[in-house]
């Protein structure tokens, strides 16, 4: 890799970012995808707390089965606004903020491979009110947020750029809105999660920014090439619309377009990694 890609990539480059900086208070229980799906729909709350970080402040929920003590996050928010302005000043036409869409996002990057960067989401009601529940990320350092504020550098350049750019892949497919950068954790081990995206999946057809598109994981591309609208909404039913299945098929493309311009203009050896 040359030395310019060596630099330390950034999430601020990235589009639209959010929510919280969690932490484990238990060890680690050894689950399949399906036991943690499992555990978070019917393990019993035993505590809760409203956190302060993130757009939503959303709930850190404790549950137990009896044998295994772990926590969850529970995003109730279900917002829509056919004119929503904000604080800054800014208008968003159509603006969704919804629970829904943390599930699909998880949904998809399980289609491409790249569901090793985002925790398990899946529906549960609690406290009279329906959301999504997703498993806790264990061992968190800090958000993006906080370690650009402290400066903290990752041991290992080359990883942290190939996480960096998988991420990439994930917000220009979404098209999230918020640029919260607390929605991206990093573990003790520098490995990089994404949660939260309740104000993704816009109906924008094009990308929020094509110049992030660099590099992209020799798995995840040619999934990217087969995905396609009818598998995508089965696969995130009932929580994405047509219309939201459609934009994210027609963003796709664009994304395949870039990465293989970039293949024909550098060589396969430096866009896949």
């Amino acid at each position: 890799m040359s030395s310019r890609c060596k630099r330390i990539v950034s999430a601020v480059a990235g589009f639209g970012l959010v929510a919280a900086s969690l932490l484990l208070a238990a060890d680690e229980p050894s689950f399949t995808e399906q036991q943690k799906v499992d555990f978070l729909q019917k393990a019993q709350v035993v505590k809760s707390h409203q956190t302060s970080k993130g757009v939503t402040s959303p709930w850190k929920l404790t549950l137990s089965d009896g044998t295994v003590t772990h926590d969850a996050l529970f995003q109730p928010v279900n917002e829509s606004d056919p004119t929503k302005q904000f604080a800054d000043g800014h208008t968003e036409i159509n603006f969704k903020d919804k629970w829904q869409y943390n599930i699909a996002g998880y949904r998809i990057a399980k289609m491409i491979g790249l569901d090793d960067m985002v925790p398990v989401y899946t529906s549960r009601k609690w406290d009279g009110k329906d959301g999504s529940l997703s498993w806790w990320v264990p061992n968190v350092m800090f958000d993006e947020g906080d370690r650009i504020k402290r400066g903290e550098h990752p041991p290992d350049m080359d990883s942290w750029n190939h996480q960096m750019y998988d991420l990439r892949i994930l917000t220009q497919l979404f098209y999230d809105m918020d640029p919260n950068l607390t929605n991206v954790l990093i573990d003790k081990d520098w490995k990089i999660w994404r949660i939260d995206f309740t104000r993704a999946f816009r109906e924008f057809k094009d990308l929020p920014l094509k110049k992030d598109l660099v590099m992209c994981r020799k798995d995840v591309y040619p999934k990217l090439k087969q995905l396609n609208y009818d598998d995508v909404l089965s696969a995130t039913q009932p929580y994405l619309t047509k219309g939201e299945v459609k934009a994210l098929i027609a963003r796709r493309d664009k994304v395949v377009q870039i990465l293989d311009q970039l293949i024909a203009k550098n060589g396969e050896a430096n866009v896949l990694f």
